[in-house]
């Protein structure tokens, strides 16, 4: 591996761990708000994993260990991806914005491309600004906290043209 894909990986490790912060975020900020709004667990991310790993999915509410699954390892992977950002020079308030959409675009495509989920479109009204607000903590926390982990040292100046 050359001296920069080993530097890659390295930011994408801490990136990961970022990710890992964000989704504790989330996860009680999710907490928080059910507890105001009553809003009953999602077991959709349980019924995407298990559809992914070939396994049943009949009443998904009996595999909260998978929801927790889906729910940090998808934290960690675009994490991962924001780790790079952040070395790269993607950083702050508009890598933010961007990693948001990332995220949800990222579990939407997952879920209904397994049949798991539907489009948001289809949700009951409030719901879709319930996951807006709940995946934007989630890339605000890790992205403050990867940028913080991972300072902007890969940046590259080839191509800083467009011919």
């Amino acid at each position: 591996m050359t001296h920069r894909g080993r530097a890659v990986a390295r930011v994408a490790l801490r990136g990961a761990a970022a990710g890992l912060v964000g989704t504790a975020a989330m996860t009680v900020g999710e907490l928080l708000e059910q507890r105001i709004t009553h809003r009953p667990d999602s077991h959709i991310p349980a019924r995407t994993l298990r559809i992914l790993a070939g396994r049943p999915t009949d009443n998904a509410a009996q595999y909260p260990l998978w929801n927790h699954a889906m729910h940090w390892l998808t934290g960690a992977t675009l994490g991962a991806l924001r780790g790079v950002w952040s070395a790269t020079g993607i950083r702050g308030a508009s890598a933010t914005a961007a990693h948001t959409v990332v995220r949800l675009a990222f579990d939407q495509t997952l879920e209904n491309a397994t049949g798991a989920g539907a489009a948001p479109s289809l949700w009951p009204a409030g719901e879709m600004s319930v996951d807006y607000l709940h995946k934007g903590v989630f890339a605000v926390v890790t992205g403050i906290a990867s940028d913080r982990m991972n300072p902007p040292s890969l940046v590259s100046t080839a191509g800083a043209r467009s011919h």
